[in-house]
């Protein structure tokens, strides 16, 4: 297997998440390689692309080789999470032990399972409902354990619900709300639109992965990557989202009827496993990460630029 050079960054996914971990990289200047299964996917001009099987330990540790900083940012079907993920982390971790890299993980909060009345932190017990919930918690587990075992420096990187460009289908504030904005149509979301819920956006993720890359104090534990500190509601935010597409009046929002998802996930695997997330939205879901920005100095994005940024990317991809 031959490459251009060695990279001293490579990400392990392209999609949302890894693109915005690769573009916040460039801007530092870092050579950077992203990894994926299909050897196709939109970079930023002088990123590598190689196309592999990250679930392959002999190929994650030769397209590693040399690497300062491995990022896992992978995301399987949402439905094939069970099957998929365990081999994927294993493949990353063991690219990331065999080069003498950090590894830096992305995750989400679905560990913690239902908020009960109270904010998220780092320090909030896992307490998955739902099965993804608690193959996230394993997952976790299992990459802080090699990092006291001595095996590879982890920092993990947990994220709530994210939206903004290239979002997608998979967010609540993503395909189902802005297109429909866009033409004056009514947006749809799931669940309870009047419950405060923390939403993270894209960009932020991926440049405070690239943080937990490069600074001195972030390997060895959980953090949540910085959200708003204003935490708002869906509807609040649908609506700032409708403001800066310049229509006039209020936005029009509907919630996804129960019946409906029911429906759709009869015909639709990945609708089928948003069914056990569905007490994210149905209560107050507030994730705190005040201790990344104490302390590592990352810094969330004001949610009005950041659904101006939004609405500007969704109306760039319809022309």
């Amino acid at each position: 297997m031959k490459h251009s050079a060695t990279a001293r960054h490579v990400i392990f996914g392209s999609g949302a998440v890894g693109t915005a971990v690769a573009e916040a990289l460039v801007r530092q200047g870092e050579s950077v390689r992203v990894v994926n299964r299909s050897g196709r996917a939109e970079l930023p001009d002088g990123v590598e692309l190689v196309r592999g099987d990250a679930a392959d330990p002999a190929f994650t540790t030769a397209v590693a080789a040399g690497a300062a900083v491995v990022y896992q940012a992978l995301n399987p079907p949402y439905h094939r999470w069970p099957q998929e993920f365990p081999a994927l982390q294993a493949g990353v971790l063991a690219a990331a032990e065999a080069a003498g890299a950090r590894l830096v993980s992305m995750d989400n909060v679905y560990t913690y399972g239902p908020a009960g009345g109270r904010p998220f932190t780092e320090e909030s017990p896992d307490a998955a409902t739902t099965r993804k919930g608690r193959l996230r918690g394993r997952m976790a587990r299992e990459l802080l354990a090699a990092h006291r075992a001595g095996r590879v420096e982890v920092a993990i990187g947990r994220a709530s619900d994210y939206f903004g460009p290239r979002g997608g289908a998979q967010s609540n504030l993503g395909d189902l709300v802005v297109p429909a904005l866009l033409a004056g149509r009514t947006a749809t979301v799931l669940g309870d639109p009047d419950q405060p819920h923390t939403y993270t956006f894209v960009p932020d993720i991926g440049d405070a992965l690239a943080l937990l890359g490069r600074h001195p104090d972030a390997a060895g534990r959980v953090w949540h990557l910085p959200n708003d500190p204003h935490t708002r509601t869906t509807r609040e935010l649908v609506e700032l989202a409708h403001r800066a597409t310049g229509r006039p009046g209020a936005a029009r929002l509907r919630r996804m009827p129960t019946a409906a998802l029911y429906a759709l996930g009869a015909m639709n695997r990945t609708v089928r496993e948003l069914i056990e997330m569905r007490y994210e939205f149905a209560e107050p879901f507030v994730v705190d990460s005040s201790l990344v920005t104490e302390r590592l100095g990352a810094v969330a994005t004001p949610a009005e630029e950041a659904l101006e940024r939004t609405v500007a990317a969704y109306r760039a991809r319809g022309k």
